[in-house]
């Protein structure tokens, strides 16, 4: 990237970041669809949370309209996560430079520590993001990637206690995914299930309280390609 591009994308964010503040999903939409297209959805994607491993590859910038088309149906979908017990909603920035929605369940409410299997209350608030928000929006992708604390294993090295770590965050995403799919949502919604262990710690691990905090799943939707198309479709 030449100097000149990097001075474009870098009053764009400032941009953004600042307008923002104000903006709901359909507001920042439109501002960043018209913005620098997907290049830019990258960079926003690396500052917010996991924009940049996520998003359809349309390989095309946005336009405006179509930014805030998805941006009101973002919006939508995040309300109704919001409504569902111990689900925190993050709105968040995709490599397409649209918005997506990062619902994340710490372990208190999925697992209990050192397993994979679902609780009831975990069932329970699961089946109720799978009924009330992806089956009500099923032309929007999911991503799912689980995470460990830090803490070793008994009798383990710690590289091996790190595989084992690596190894029940995959399994505790594969629990989400196969419940969520037994509540009826599409094989085809969900494109990545995938393990993460003590990578990206949201908290410290040196505190108990901290260590909960990491010890999370996270389902991110965003816009499929089909319906990028159809937003612009609609745009046009």
């Amino acid at each position: 990237m030449n100097k000149m591009k990097f001075m474009v994308l870098f009053m764009s964010i400032a941009m953004i970041f600042g307008s923002c503040g104000s903006m709901n999903n359909t507001g920042k939409g439109a501002a960043i669809g018209g913005g620098s297209g997907a290049a830019l959805g990258a960079i926003l994607g690396g500052v917010i949370g996991k924009g940049a491993a996520i998003g359809a590859a349309i390989g095309t910038a946005v336009g405006a309209g179509t930014g805030a088309l998805i941006g009101k149906k973002m919006d939508k979908a995040a309300a109704e996560a919001k409504q569902i017990e111990g689900a925190q909603v993050e709105q968040i920035t995709d490599n397409n430079g649209l918005q997506a929605v990062k619902v994340t369940f710490d372990s208190g409410i999925l697992f209990t520590t050192g397993n994979a299997n679902l609780s009831a209350a975990a069932k329970s608030a699961l089946s109720k993001f799978a009924n009330n928000v992806l089956n009500q929006n099923r032309d929007m992708d999911v991503s799912i990637y689980g995470y460990t604390d830090n803490q070793g294993w008994k009798n383990s090295t710690a590289a091996q206690s790190q595989q084992k770590n690596l190894n029940l965050s995959q399994e505790r995403a594969q629990s989400v995914s196969s419940y969520l799919l037994s509540c009826g949502v599409s094989t085809n919604q969900i494109k990545s299930v995938q393990g993460m262990g003590e990578s990206d710690p949201v908290a410290s691990n040196d505190t108990a309280a901290g260590r909960e905090q990491n010890r999370r799943v996270e389902v991110y939707m965003y816009a499929s390609e089909q319906m990028i198309k159809d937003a612009q479709a609609a745009a046009n």
